[in-house]
């Protein structure tokens, strides 16, 4: 959870001792005070003419003006409240209690719980890691998914984004690999969705096992964009500090597309220009950022494999947060509306998905039959809407008359009941079989 860093740390550390600053003006979710210095990302808390009491963030200045954006809604407060700072900069109190639990953005339990025991200290911004220290993608991360396991194999520390529009399984999915997987522990961030997909994504998606080795950070839409902000923070920090430990993380951020939005939100607040679709420069600065910070950890020990939801609006693939995720990561998995308008679950549409570091992970006649079934699936595609009218002629492409024929095994192949997860050597099995008929 967060604490303030000046009373943990003692004098050490306490900021210099300063008058309490005057809030002087609110423009739109920016509170703006003067009279008092404060860093970026520095803590204040807000006090209402009547009691209220508001704590927000420093996220800009201009000369003696501070520019805060608020936790929560700054119902209360008015022209002349007194601002004072809190601490200087957000570190968060972590240990292996948290196992189990639901947080918040600020590290506060959800699940009416007492807050976990902690026995670390570190910043919420992460320390980060030199390049050279990291070790490389070399085992197998089984997620239980078949269509992933077989055709698109994720290894320890790879970064993956799950590309898709609105109501097509992401969460589904995102619950499969949670329950399936083979890592030590997950950690699920929960940014910016509905309030009910919260609980709905523990009690349907998650359930008691997947929940028993997983630590929730949520920050519901509603929450400012602050709280989303720091809740993604949270998360990552949380997937480092296993990570360390020697521990194969498996860290879900549901969405990075959220993320972008609350940045966008907090960037336009401050007074930066938009640019593409709206969104300021500081967008395009933070995602690589984060992306980066998960991975395999120093000299191969530990790992945190991140699996990104990204939200192509409208169903656009060239959206602009699809685009910088393409490039920052490493592969990406393309759910399909047309597949699952056809109740094909999960919904992986092999063209456009691809894993990176596929060809380090398995055999290459492994590797060889893989990419065989990829290419008759996506002939099969391209000559769709000619089959189905009867416009092709049996024998003119031999290799379209296997993929015609071997079509339904293949479909079968791709689907899978959320709850019958299937592991990474009975995969390969069934697909040796498949591609030597």
């Amino acid at each position: 959870m967060l604490f303030e860093v000046d009373t943990l740390l003692g004098d050490l550390h306490a900021p210099p001792p300063q008058k309490s600053g005057t809030l002087v003006r609110l423009v739109g979710m920016r509170l703006e005070a003067r009279g008092l210095m404060a860093p970026l990302g520095a803590c204040c808390e807000v006090l209402g003419q009547t009691g209220q009491r508001v704590e927000a963030e420093v996220v800009g200045f201009n000369d003696d003006l501070l520019y805060l954006l608020p936790f929560a809604e700054p119902q209360g407060i008015g022209p002349g409240s007194q601002v004072r700072v809190i601490s200087h900069s957000a570190q968060v109190c972590l240990g292996p209690d948290m196992l189990g639990r639901i947080l918040d953005g600020r590290g506060q339990p959800l699940d009416g719980k007492a807050p976990p025991s902690c026995i670390d200290m570190l910043s919420l911004q992460g320390r980060p890691l030199n390049p050279m220290e990291r070790g490389p993608i070399r085992e197998v991360l089984d997620v239980g998914v078949k269509a992933i396991n077989g055709m698109l194999t994720i290894g320890r520390g790879q970064r993956l984004g799950l590309i898709a529009g609105s109501g097509v399984g992401k969460s589904v999915l995102l619950g499969m690999m949670t329950r399936f997987t083979e890592a030590d522990v997950v950690v699920i961030g929960l940014i910016g969705e509905r309030g009910r997909e919260v609980q709905a994504f523990i009690e349907e998606s998650l359930g008691p096992q997947g929940l028993a080795k997983s630590v929730l950070v949520a920050a519901p839409a509603n929450e400012s964009p602050v709280m989303r902000l720091n809740a993604t923070h949270m998360t990552h920090v949380i997937a480092e500090y296993f990570r360390d430990r020697g521990m194969n993380v498996l860290m879900l951020v549901d969405s990075l597309t959220r993320v972008a939005h609350a940045q966008r939100e907090i960037g336009l607040a401050v007074g930066e220009p938009p640019t593409a679709k709206g969104y300021p420069p500081s967008v395009f600065a933070l995602l690589p950022n984060l992306i980066e910070r998960s991975g395999v950890g120093r000299h191969g020990h530990g790992s945190i494999t991140a699996i990104y939801t990204v939200l192509a609006e409208g169903d656009d693939a060239n959206d602009p947060i699809v685009d910088i995720a393409r490039a920052s990561l490493d592969g990406q998995v393309m759910l399909s509306r047309k597949l699952a308008d056809a109740a094909h679950y999960p919904a992986i549409d092999l063209t456009g998905s691809i894993s990176r570091v596929m060809q380090n992970l398995i055999s290459p006649e492994d590797l060889k039959l893989a990419n065989r079934f990829r290419r008759l699936w996506s002939l099969y595609q391209q000559n769709q809407d000619l089959i189905q009218v009867g416009a092709y002629e049996s024998g003119s492409n031999p290799e379209l008359d296997l993929a015609i024929r071997l079509r339904t095994p293949m479909e079968n192949l791709l689907q899978q009941d959320m709850h019958s997860p299937l592991d990474a050597h009975s995969t390969r099995e069934q697909l040796r079989q498949l591609m030597n008929q």
